[in-house]
């Protein structure tokens, strides 16, 4: 499987090092980083790597996670808390059949202290959590190789058939159109926005829209707007003027 585990802003050079031993344990061999704060290749990093350390060496460095899941068609995040607006975690065994039927997956992991931001979440279509004990943290890499395992070992009769997916690139751009189409017909206002969007983005990534999907919903988002602007040029009054529709009723 193409399987990409992402490390968003690690800290330490020896919990990169780690979670590429980790990765090389169960079978991965694509690690990204986004804005490490140490050196990756620090000599405490390819210590803890031991045999691992082609797979260290040949990680590829983003500055966003946006630009690290952009060829990816679908993106695992991980948290231990329910957040507000997003979907609660899921067992990764509930993922799996997902995971392995995607062409690009990717598998995204936060910093050692806090995890995943909510604008991080917000670019996976789903959430994992692990299940522990009442002691819940974990190391990263022991994470990594946890959720590694059961996307990659873990006995499962593997989906027939290949997805193909729109990529993580495809959506977000999907994403900013809706976001400026929203506002162009009065949809959300700035104060709303950003709630408004991530119901949006939990509703059409649960659909796992194809490329062309995605392209389809563009060209609406196109015709949409065309239709104001058209509107507007032409002097005609639209129903926003004569009171607004709540878009959450």
């Amino acid at each position: 499987m193409n399987l990409a585990v992402v490390l968003v802003s690690p800290k330490t050079p020896g919990n990169i090092g780690a979670a590429a031993r980790a990765m090389l344990n169960m079978g991965a061999r694509d690690l990204r980083l986004v804005a490490p704060r140490c050196d990756p290749l620090d000599g405490q990093a390819v210590a803890m790597a031991v045999h691992a350390e082609e797979l260290l060496r040949s990680a590829r460095v983003y500055p966003t996670l946006r630009e690290a899941l952009a060829d990816r068609d679908v993106s695992v995040g991980t948290s231990a808390r329910v957040r507000a607006d997003l979907a609660p975690p899921r067992h990764p065994s509930q993922v799996r059949p997902l995971v392995r039927a995607a062409a690009a997956p990717a598998l995204v992991f936060g910093p050692e202290e806090t995890g995943l931001v909510n604008s991080d979440l917000e670019q996976c279509q789903v959430t994992v959590r692990v299940p522990t004990g009442d002691y819940a943290s974990l190391n990263l890499a022991q994470a990594v190789l946890l959720v590694c395992y059961e996307f990659l070992q873990a006995q499962e009769e593997v989906p027939v058939g290949e997805r193909k997916t729109a990529t993580r690139e495809e959506m977000e751009a999907l994403y900013g159109h809706l976001h400026e189409t929203m506002h162009l017909i009065g949809y959300t206002d700035a104060v709303r926005a950003r709630h408004t969007l991530r119901l949006w983005r939990t509703m059409l990534d649960r659909a796992l829209m194809s490329s062309a999907e995605s392209r389809l919903f563009r060209g609406f988002l196109r015709q949409v707007e065309w239709k104001v602007q058209d509107a507007a040029r032409r002097g005609v009054v639209g129903p926003d003027t004569e009171g607004k529709v709540d878009q959450d009723a």
